[in-house]
C-alpha cells in the first residue's frame, strides 16, 4: 500500500532528450485522468498546484501538473517553445503516466496548446476545458487596445496606445506590451477579494510553491522567433473538434478583462449553452478567484 501511495503521490522528471521535465500527479490512478495545461510563454503551474490540484482530485479525478519544457521549473535552455515541442512533452505525459485518455483542462495561453492539441490527438483527449483560455488572440489583444483607447485620456498615454498599435502583431513585443496594458487596467485583478480568495492567495505566496514560481523571460521572444502559428483564431479548430464528438466545456471570470462580450458569446455559441459558465466576480485566475464555483463546474460537467 506504501510504496501505492508513494507512486500517486511521486514527483516524475520526464526526460526528454536529456532534458527533465517537472510534473506531478494527485489523486488516484484509477480515477479519470485530468491534465492541467497552464499559460504563458514564460508561466509555470503553480498557482494551479499549490491552491487546487489537490482539491481537484479529491474530486475523483487523477490530476497531473506539470511545466512546459524551458518554463517553469522544466529548466532547458535549448527548448524551442515551439507547439510541435509542447505536444511531445503532453504526448510524453501519456506514456510516464499510462493514460489512453485525459480530459484536458487548459488556462490562458493553454488554451491555444489544449486546443491545438486535441485537434491534433483527438483520440487522446476524453474532453477540452477552456478556463479562461485564449482562442482568438488578435480579438483580445483589440479589445485590450480599445478598452484602454477608452480609459486613458491624457496624450502621452494615448501615444503608448498608439505605438503599440503600430507594432507587427506577430511579435513578443506587440503581445508583451498589450498585457502590460491590460494590467494597468486591472483586468487581471479579481475586483472584490473574498476571504477565502485572499486565504488561497496568502497561503500560496507564504508556501514552497510561490517559491518556484519561476519565469522565464526569454520564453515569449524564443517562441515568436520559432513558432510562424503565433497569433491565432481557433474558431474553427474548435468547430472542427465538436464535430469529432469531443465534449467542450468553456468556464470563464465574468470580469477577466482581456476577453469582450463578442468574444465569450462566440465561443458559447460553439461549445453550447449548458457547457459554458460565466462566473461572477472573478477575473483571469478563476480558480483561485472563485474555486468553489470553479470546481463544480468541473466536477458536474466532466463526470
Amino acid at each position: 500500500m506504501k510504496s501505492f501511495l508513494s507512486f500517486i503521490f511521486s514527483l516524475f522528471l520526464i526526460s526528454l532528450h536529456a532534458q527533465n521535465i517537472y510534473s506531478k500527479a494527485y489523486g488516484n490512478q484509477k480515477n479519470p485522468a485530468l491534465i492541467f495545461i497552464h499559460g504563458g510563454p514564460s508561466g509555470n503551474a503553480t498557482l494551479f498546484e499549490g491552491t487546487t490540484a489537490q482539491k481537484l482530485a479529491d474530486k475523483g479525478f487523477y490530476v497531473i501538473v506539470y511545466d512546459r519544457r524551458g518554463e517553469g521549473r522544466s529548466k532547458d535552455e535549448n527548448a524551442t517553445m515551439t507547439f510541435k515541442e509542447s505536444f511531445e512533452d503532453l504526448n510524453q505525459l501519456y506514456s510516464t503516466y499510462n493514460i489512453k485518455k485525459a480530459h484536458i483542462l487548459a488556462h490562458s495561453f493553454g488554451g491555444i496548446i489544449g486546443t491545438l492539441f486535441t485537434n491534433q490527438f483527438p483520440e487522446k483527449v476524453q474532453t477540452l476545458t477552456l478556463a479562461g483560455a485564449l482562442f482568438t488572440q488578435q480579438e483580445t489583444y483589440s479589445h485590450i487596445l480599445k478598452q484602454a483607447k477608452e480609459h486613458f485620456k491624457n496624450e502621452t498615454q494615448l501615444q503608448e496606445i498608439s505605438e503599440i498599435e503600430n507594432l507587427d502583431k506577430n511579435s513578443a513585443a506587440y503581445r508583451k506590451r498589450c498585457y502590460e496594458m491590460a494590467s494597468k487596467l486591472n483586468f487581471f485583478t479579481m475586483p472584490n477579494p473574498t476571504a477565502e480568495s485572499k486565504s488561497l492567495r496568502a497561503e500560496y505566496e507564504a508556501g514552497e510553491f510561490y517559491k518556484n514560481n519561476i519565469r522565464n523571460h526569454n520564453s515569449p521572444i524564443k517562441f515568436y522567433q520559432n513558432e510562424p502559428l503565433n497569433n491565432l483564431d481557433n474558431t474553427a479548430i474548435l468547430k472542427e473538434i465538436k464535430r469529432k464528438g469531443i465534449p467542450l466545456f468553456a468556464v470563464y471570470g465574468k470580469n477577466d478583462g482581456i476577453f469582450s462580450e463578442k468574444q465569450l458569446n462566440d465561443l458559447k455559441n460553439i461549445v453550447g449553452n449548458k457547457n459554458f459558465k460565466l462566473i461572477d466576480n472573478c477575473s483571469h485566475y478563476l480558480f483561485v478567484d472563485q474555486q468553489d464555483e470553479f470546481l463544480q463546474f468541473i466536477e458536474l460537467t466532466l463526470k
